[in-house]
């Protein structure tokens, strides 16, 4: 829990255990939940925990740049602790969301000029071999 102290404190966030509870959630799952999956989970183990607070500590952590907020299913709102620059790939057969380390290529273009980037969304949507892999055999059975 240390890291998470350090961070909290590092921005100047008031140190709680359910701020504390959620960034350890989201760093040991990196699915890409909602708050609905991150609150249910979390709901198991802390019954006083609300939604509000969910809510709440996302949004703290997504002003200052602790999570990334997703927007890639477009229904949804997906958070990643992963706060370095990445791309994202969901596949629009299971839903799973998938971190992809591409480099942006006018990314370093737009860094030695005029402009200050906080924030790069890249989404690839598809089919994963998972899914592909279904669907072939089913296919060819």
């Amino acid at each position: 829990m240390k890291k998470y102290v350090n961070i909290l404190k590092e921005n100047g966030i008031k140190v709680t255990p359910q701020r504390l509870e959620i960034m350890k959630y989201l760093d040991e799952h990196m699915t890409h939940p909602d708050v609905e999956k991150i609150y249910s989970d979390l709901k198991k183990k802390n019954p006083a925990l609300s939604k509000t607070t969910v809510y709440n500590t996302l949004e703290i952590l997504r002003k200052y740049n602790i999570v990334q907020v997703l927007t890639i299913s477009e229904s949804e709102l997906r958070y990643d602790f992963k706060n370095t620059l990445h791309h994202h790939f969901l596949c629009k057969s299971c839903g799973k969301i998938i971190d992809i380390d591409v480099e942006c290529p006018k990314l370093n273009k737009m860094l030695k000029g005029k402009y200050k980037v906080d924030e790069v969304h890249g989404y690839f949507k598809g089919i994963c071999n998972v899914c592909r892999g279904k669907r072939k055999t089913v296919t060819n059975n």
